[in-house]
């Protein structure tokens, strides 16, 4: 997506934004507005008081003004408090609306097609979602601004024609000069957000992976990556940065001295005799005032940038494309030929694979190559979009391409490797893929997937809790709790991928004998495993090899290891 496409959506964005709190808004802003014209208001009270209470000397005019400013205070106070309390809230409320619009378009069903991290989209969820709200506070900030400066240049103009007129002039022209400095405070800030997104992604990646990185004493290696990518983001931070702070102190500094020269020239005023002691009052008394306003409204560029890259990586993540294809509203599953059938397939470093499982069959799958065993699970977990492979998939004698994503989820799961536990607890891990349909007891599960082991450590069993992705259980631990949940969902077809790399021989045993009582008793289910653990092997009704993108044998584990030298190298230990 290009960048000026990006833009566009970003802007969209921060439209619609602002349509959907126009109620609120619309008030918050009339309230805002309320509150910096009777903060204008206050000079003029104060230059009244002196005018006709001070000078004269008349006490009970003195009273009566001073009630009055009382009650221009209350006014003002109150205005300000009631129109921000409706700022934060649509601010809070759309903050809130773009984080759920985000996690529900990365967890639909057909998956989205994006090149950001993990840790990208969720800095996207996050801070940018919050950024992207910032227009609603600038809008309702701008408008009272504008207000405070109209209202002071109508009281000048009363005062003195000329002083309004510079009011006027003075403002607009600091406006324009510093409104070129928004496309670079735009770029630096999007390149900002997107190296630290970047960054966040090789964080949450080096989290997570922490365990194997140890295990292969990789910790350098990816610390120097992780420093290369976090020092990145600071160059670009601290670039975003000088940019940012070079404007606000160059607007700060322009706003300040329009108002030393509207002091100045009221001094002026009143040396020459054109106006009182009460108008001086009045004018310095505005023209501090106006400080905040001119200086609110200098940054109106600085702050539209940020708030519009933000809006353009939300937009970017809400106008993805989804990754899988739809599949036809008319096709529904039919049990006929084999349940799984890859034909002359291509995908990745596949080359012409051939593979057919029957109904009710367990069948194990050694790849020799790793990046071989990953294509055949992507395709068979539904991970592949039909335009990224030649060659035919079916399942049930139905094209997977054709087959409904949601259709396709409930006759095939597929549980990787690399397994994900939710913060939670051990129960609602496992019972989390359980659907109506499933027919499998809990306890046959835990017995099944040697998971009872783990749930009988803990005093609170199955309430045991369970940190972010599990992390508060061993690397063994996380894949039996994996694997109960996917037996507990029961699915026609499960496809396993590497599911005791981290238990011992033993458990690997009980784990494979429990696999064929739970699924392939007297009502058998599908199974396919990849792997190269001979206790699974051995328990499959045969094992196809693949090298090279293509099946060389289907044999059982038995024979292979008899007459397959290379398999007995890979497998037999």
């Amino acid at each position: 997506m290009d960048t000026q496409m990006q833009a566009s959506h970003g802007s969209a964005l921060l439209w619609r934004t602002l349509r959907r709190h126009r109620g609120s808004m619309t008030v918050a802003v009339v309230l805002c507005g309320l509150h910096q014209l009777f903060e204008a208001l206050v000079p003029v009270a104060i230059g009244a008081i002196v005018a006709n209470a001070i000078a004269p000397g008349d006490r009970t005019a003195l009273v009566a003004w001073l009630a009055a400013l009382a009650l221009l205070f209350i006014a003002l106070t109150y205005s300000w408090r009631l129109g921000a309390r409706l700022v934060v809230a649509a601010m809070e409320g759309e903050g809130h609306s773009l984080r759920v619009e985000v996690t529900d378009t990365l967890l639909r069903p057909r998956g989205v097609r994006t090149d950001m991290r993990a840790g990208e989209l969720l800095s996207v969820a996050t801070s940018d979602a919050d950024r992207t709200t910032w227009i609603l506070d600038l809008v309702a900030r701008a408008v009272a601004s504008a207000v405070a400066v109209i209202a002071t240049a109508v009281i000048l103009f009363v005062i003195d024609v000329p002083l309004g007129l510079g009011v006027l002039v003075g403002t607009a022209g600091l406006f324009a000069a510093l409104h070129f400095a928004a496309p670079v405070i735009a770029h630096r800030t999007a390149e900002q957000q997107a190296r630290i997104g970047t960054a966040s992604g090789v964080a949450t990646d080096l989290v997570t992976g922490l365990r194997p990185l140890r295990g292969i004493g990789g910790e350098a290696a990816a610390g120097e990556r992780f420093r290369a990518v976090s020092a990145d983001a600071l160059t670009a931070t601290l670039s975003a940065a000088k940019v940012r702070s070079l404007f606000a102190g160059v607007s700060t500094t322009s706003s300040a001295l329009l108002a030393v020269a509207i002091a100045g020239w009221a001094g002026w005023l009143a040396l020459s005799g054109r106006i009182g002691l009460a108008e001086v009052i009045t004018v310095v008394g505005l023209a501090q005032f106006l400080i905040e306003p001119l200086t609110t409204l200098a940054r109106v560029p600085a702050v539209v940038a940020a708030s519009r890259g933000s809006a353009d990586r939300v937009a970017r993540v809400l106008d993805s494309a989804p990754l899988l294809d739809p599949g036809r509203d008319d096709v529904t599953h039919r049990d006929q030929g084999p349940v799984l059938e890859l034909a002359d397939l291509r995908y990745r470093t596949l080359d012409g694979l051939d593979l057919a499982v029957a109904r009710g069959e367990f069948v194990g799958i050694v790849a020799y190559r790793p990046e071989d065993a990953d294509a055949v699970f992507a395709l068979l977990s539904s991970q592949v979009p039909a335009g990224d492979y030649t060659g035919s998939f079916t399942v049930g004698s139905v094209l997977a391409r054709d087959l409904p994503i949601e259709l396709a989820r409930t006759l095939i799961l597929a549980e990787p490797h690399d397994t994900f536990l939710f913060a939670g607890t051990l129960g609602s891990n496992i019972t989390a893929g359980r659907g109506p349909a499933a027919s499998i007891d809990l306890e046959r599960a835990l017995e099944a997937s040697a998971a009872r082991d783990v749930v009988d450590l803990h005093p609170a069993g199955l309430d045991h809790p369970v940190g972010d992705d599990g992390t508060t259980l061993s690397g063994g631990q996380r894949q039996r709790i994996a694997l109960a949940r996917a037996l507990v969902a029961d699915p026609p077809v499960l496809v396993l991928h590497d599911p005791t790399t981290a238990v011992d021989s033993v458990t690997e045993l009980n784990i494979a004998e429990g696999l064929l009582e739970l699924r392939h008793g007297t009502d058998p289910r599908t199974t396919i495993v990849l792997t190269s653990s001979p206790a699974l092997l051995a328990a499959a009704d045969r094992v196809i090899v693949i090298d090279d993108g293509r099946v060389i044998a289907a044999e059982t584990h038995h024979r292979l290891a008899e007459t397959d030298a290379v398999y007995q190298t890979v497998v037999v230990r």
